[in-house]
């Protein structure tokens, strides 16, 4: 979890200086697509640097130069497809490349078995464009608890019902140890104490693996 916390923290940096959306990763879920406002391959990439995608355009508003496309098949989360983005010459624009067998060249690699954590999907109406990061704000959300790649339980929100559960989810977690050890870091970064807490509640569904209230 630190790790990831980390993760976030320069991907908040970075969007907050470019001030730009993200492109986001996508998911099929019960037979319908969506965005994804996670990104479970960074928690791979993480431990194997060597396999993230090259070659690929990164800009403001792709800072992890890729997007990947996931599906759950019979509770079971799988990686679908990997696209990177690359300037075509000679029609002077962009395209994407499908890059997954460099990553993943075998099959039974995709079931992503290691990934723990909660995946939020939005639907419907988007209520407020923020252009930063994944900061916009939409009608609907689906929170799915992954646990060893397995989708343990879900929950859909309409908009007020997610931000009430990122507020429950984040009074649970200042009871931990591990928030007392962000927020001692974070100050030393030069954090004020209303920024550490805006931060954390606002990503709190990224960086705690399971939902801690009902």
């Amino acid at each position: 979890m630190k790790i990831l916390i980390t993760i976030l923290i320069s991907v908040f940096s970075f969007t907050k200086v470019s001030a730009t959306a993200q492109y986001p990763d996508k998911i099929f879920y019960n037979n319908k697509e969506y965005s994804l406002l996670t990104n479970p391959l960074e928690k791979y990439f993480e431990k194997n640097e060597d396999k993230r995608p090259k070659g690929g355009v990164i800009s403001s508003a792709l800072w992890r130069g890729y997007v990947a496309t996931f599906e759950v098949i019979d509770n079971q989360l799988f990686v679908k497809d990997i696209n990177i983005q690359i300037w075509n010459e000679k029609s002077d624009n962009s395209e994407w490349k499908s890059v997954i067998n460099e990553v993943f060249p075998k099959i039974e690699q995709r079931k992503i078995e290691w990934f723990n954590g909660l995946l939020t999907l939005p639907y419907g109406e988007q209520i407020n464009y923020v252009h930063m990061g994944y900061g916009s704000t939409y009608e609907n959300y689906i929170i799915i608890e992954i646990e060893k790649g397995k989708s343990t339980r879900s929950k859909e929100l309409n908009f007020k019902e997610h931000e009430s559960l990122k507020e429950k989810q984040f009074e649970v977690y200042k009871k931990t140890d591990e928030y007392l050890e962000r927020k001692k870091e974070l100050k030393k970064e030069g954090w004020k104490q209303k920024d550490i807490d805006g931060f954390l509640r606002s990503f709190v569904t990224e960086y705690t693996e399971k939902l801690l209230v009902e």
